[in-house]
């Protein structure tokens, strides 16, 4: 049998799981760094006053159904100043319902609705076990394949 063959077979698990991991950690970081930044800012109410459609439901690959997503337009008081902006791709909300977002100090204008880093820290955590299952997976599938090197050569020699 064809030793190349055998390992990339062999090895088909490792090959998946280690470049997941690496880009889960590296997505991971990415959003903690950009959720670490958003520490600082500071929670209000806004009211939605526009909704529109950013993407329309569709029955995906599975058959799934794909709910819509909507752009909504945010008004909020910051220091007796309205501002409004933008939150993309979002749930449908109707015009008028109050919304949790929080807000830049230094630029009120920079919004987010969220700024909890357990989602980042989780991502991070997933990538690191698919990255240890790959190179588990892969010292396996070193260890199996050594071994099947020694089986044909005791049938070569034998």
């Amino acid at each position: 049998m064809n030793s190349l063959a055998t390992f990339f077979r062999e090895s088909r698990t490792a090959r998946f799981f280690i470049p997941v991991g690496i880009i889960l950690i590296v997505f991971g970081i990415i959003v903690f760094i950009i959720n670490s930044n958003n520490q600082n800012y500071i929670e209000i109410e806004s009211t939605v006053s526009k909704v529109e459609l950013y993407q329309e439901s569709y029955i995906d690959a599975a058959g799934d159904r794909v709910e819509a997503l909507y752009d909504l337009s945010v008004k909020y008081t910051v220091d007796d100043v309205e501002y409004e902006s933008i939150l993309n791709a979002h749930s449908k909300r109707e015009v008028g319902e109050k919304i949790k977002i929080y807000y830049n100090p230094d630029n009120p204008n920079e919004i987010t609705q969220t700024k909890s880093l357990i989602l980042p820290l989780i991502i991070i955590l997933a990538g690191i076990a698919s990255l240890v299952g790959g190179i588990v997976s892969a010292v396996n599938a070193i260890k199996r394949h050594k071994k099947m090197k020694e089986q044909e050569k005791g049938w070569t020699n034998g």
